[in-house]
């Protein structure tokens, strides 16, 4: 497996691989073997590559961790836990809503809550127009996956809050850098990410996502929270299809 993370510092810090190469005193063909065999380097170029990246080598090479480190990396992740959505104050959300100058991911069903009390339809329209890209997973409230969470939770209108989330969103689905797409997927966690700053709403069967825990994760270097909710997202998004009203 390629070091994608290594891949993807060189492209924000603009090195090619010939770029970076030549101002380490390396062969093109040994960072080809950083990049495309996830080798890693010895400890003097390790720290040379992270210094001129910008970032950390335990970011660009997470093995570098052991089980301890990596475990203590991840719960410096963790900010806050509230029992239940419900508690989240409506200020944390708004704050990290204001706050993202990059990109906001939102994975839900419904999440018809956002734009019944938190105006998120005005936020999209305001991020998409600063320049920032708005990724939005909505459940398909036609698919079985849906249908069997509206059984689960006794909440016979679930199908439908999907559909009314998607027309209150509809009027910035062709907006420059908003996709909105539709899954099908089993929904085991609401994901909300804000730049480096994610709420992770947990579901159990038969409970509403208002009545369940919320994880409130800040990325941090080397550890793997973020990146494992992140990753359950892209795998969402690339089975998911373009939104239709």
């Amino acid at each position: 497996m390629g070091n994608e993370r290594l891949r993807g510092a060189m492209g924000a810090a603009s090195f090619s691989k010939n770029g970076l190469a030549e101002v380490l005193g390396v062969s093109s063909k040994t960072v080809e073997r950083w990049l495309t065999q996830d080798r890693c380097p010895q400890p003097g170029i390790r720290l040379k590559v992270a210094r001129m990246l910008g970032t950390e080598e335990t970011y660009l090479w997470p093995e570098l961790l052991s089980g301890t480190r990596s475990a203590a990396a991840s719960l410096s992740e963790m900010v806050q836990v509230w029992p239940t959505r419900s508690e989240v104050p409506q200020d944390v959300w708004r704050s990290l809503m204001r706050q993202a100058t990059k990109e906001i991911q939102v994975l839900v069903y419904a999440g018809g809550f956002l734009v019944e009390s938190l105006d998120f339809v005005n936020v999209v329209r305001a991020k998409a127009g600063a320049g920032i890209e708005v990724r939005i997973l909505l459940g398909d409230g036609d698919s079985e996956n849906v249908r069997a969470r509206a059984r689960e939770e006794r909440l016979p209108s679930l199908p439908q809050r999907c559909h009314s989330t998607l027309e209150y969103l509809w009027e910035t689905a062709h907006l420059p850098r908003v996709d909105i797409r539709t899954h099908h997927t089993p929904l085991y966690n609401s994901i909300y990410r804000f730049d480096e700053s994610m709420l992770v709403n947990t579901h159990s069967y038969g409970a509403y996502a208002a009545k369940s825990p919320v994880q409130h994760l800040q990325q941090v270097p080397g550890g793997h929270l973020f990146s494992y909710y992140l990753e359950s997202f892209e795998a969402v998004w690339a089975t998911a299809r373009p939104a239709v009203l």
